[in-house]
């Protein structure tokens, strides 16, 4: 099998025109697992969501805590299939129906975007859809290095005998054909285990996508992609980051520190248990600090099995203090990788905070004065009836992967192999499917 085949996740086609569809999408974290149904219907234009072609119709979502995952990867199998199993089966309940097959996110993995330059000579004169294959898969295949496998490869451009910023280039004649695109990875085995972890809930995974990139696509208008903004998923075990310029994504990457890391600050800092830790977090986490914080008390219990300790003193002020080192902390790394994208070039583009920790109180205020842009707090745009648990910056991600079998015509994606075709098997069954991949990779 050629190398070609083995550097893309696998990826769904684009949805077919006045067609109503049921999709289901599922999104891995560190701290929850969540899975929303819905059935996607032909719509008319939205003018601030252009690229949208159906509306999203939710009909059953769960959301439950995660096992079996650290910092957005795989690291129990079992338990984690469990869990998936749990959020699967609660949505398929409340939608009345059974899924087969799953839209999945990834956050974890060292996700990377890299802009990439690609050229070639046109033999024919006028160039092809063979031609911009050809060239595409190439850059691709060039920009993954050993161990990463290909989650998006979304041209940005085309070039025509040097001359660039070419949307459509088909049918033009030159001499040589170029493409620029945005190629973003993942580590391979961490996609890979993921997808093992759900194909064993006998599960197909339709598609893998990015999790910043999806959460672009339910959360930014038209406008925000066109003038350029930052989405920052702010998850609990990992914080990633897409970028959009010109109406396209340009760059992401991520880092493995999110909101579990506040929750341990406090558990260690409190000399408290960790779960107190997380519901303290919720319920009082701030990095606003007033005149009344420091006089104002809350008893905080201790940490241990001793029920004879009594609860300690803790003040307001404390607690936003340890909150805020660690948002801070947080934002200074999301301006260093901001500072090496092409976000830097857009001084006007804003910054979206996606994700369960962006819920923190004052956070899009600390946000904007460390990165010196506008800051807002996401939520899902353009979805009917959601129900209130699902309108928020939470539900960034699952709503996003809904949206995105809109956008697949976007991407370039690789033929798959189909030598299970050609032998008379169909591959299917558990251990087909999981095995589709890995052989694929190895």
């Amino acid at each position: 099998m050629s190398g070609l085949d083995r550097t893309q996740a696998p990826k769904t086609r684009q949805m077919a025109p006045g067609r109503t569809a049921l999709v289901a999408s599922l999104d891995v974290g560190t701290s929850k697992i969540a899975c929303m149904i819905a059935r996607l219907r032909p719509c008319a234009p939205n003018e601030a969501l252009r690229g949208r072609t159906h509306a999203v119709e939710l009909i059953g979502y769960s959301q439950i805590q995660s096992r079996g995952v650290k910092s957005g990867a795989v690291v129990d199998m079992g338990e984690a299939e469990q869990s998936v199993r749990q959020a699967v089966g609660l949505a398929e309940r409340m939608a009345k129906v059974q899924v087969e097959s799953v839209l999945l996110s990834v956050s974890a993995g060292r996700l990377q975007g890299q802009l990439i330059e690609a050229s070639a000579d046109i033999k024919g004169g006028a160039v092809t859809a063979a031609d911009m294959a050809r060239v595409t898969s190439t850059g691709m295949r060039h920009a993954t290095p050993p161990g990463r496998t290909v989650l998006h490869a979304l041209p940005v451009s085309y070039s025509l005998d040097g001359v660039k910023g070419i949307r459509d280039p088909k049918g033009m004649v030159a001499s040589q054909f170029g493409v620029d695109m945005n190629v973003i990875t993942a580590d391979a085995t961490v996609a890979r285990n993921l997808m093992l972890v759900v194909e064993r809930c006998h599960l197909n995974v339709e598609a893998m996508a990015a999790a910043p990139y999806v959460a672009g696509l339910s959360v930014l208008t038209d406008d925000e992609t066109d003038l350029g903004a930052a989405v920052v998923e702010m998850g609990a075990g990992t914080t990633t980051i897409a970028t959009y310029s010109g109406g396209r994504i340009v760059h992401a990457s991520g880092f493995a520190v999110g909101g579990q890391h506040i929750t341990m600050d406090l558990a260690r800092g409190l000399g408290c248990c960790i779960a107190d830790a997380e519901r303290i977090k919720t319920l009082y986490g701030t990095v606003l600090t007033g005149g009344s914080d420091a006089r104002e008390m809350m008893n905080v219990p201790t940490a241990g099995d001793n029920d004879r300790d009594y609860p300690q003193a803790v003040s307001r002020a404390t607690i936003a203090n340890i909150v805020r080192q660690r948002a801070e902390e947080i934002f200074e790394m999301i301006r260093d990788r901001l500072a090496d994208s092409p976000f830097a070039a857009e001084p006007r583009a804003r910054v979206v905070l996606s994700g369960g920790a962006s819920q923190l109180t004052g956070l899009a205020e600390l946000g904007s004065q460390i990165l010196g842009r506008s800051v807002r707090v996401a939520r899902p745009l353009g979805f009917g009836r959601l129900p209130n648990e699902a309108k928020s910056a939470s539900f960034a991600v699952p709503s996003g992967l809904l949206v995105y079998p809109q956008f697949a015509h976007l991407e370039h994606i690789e033929p798959r192999h189909t030598r299970q075709l050609m032998t008379g098997t169909d591959g299917g069954g558990y251990f087909g499917k999981v095995g589709r991949w890995l052989r694929e990779g190895f």
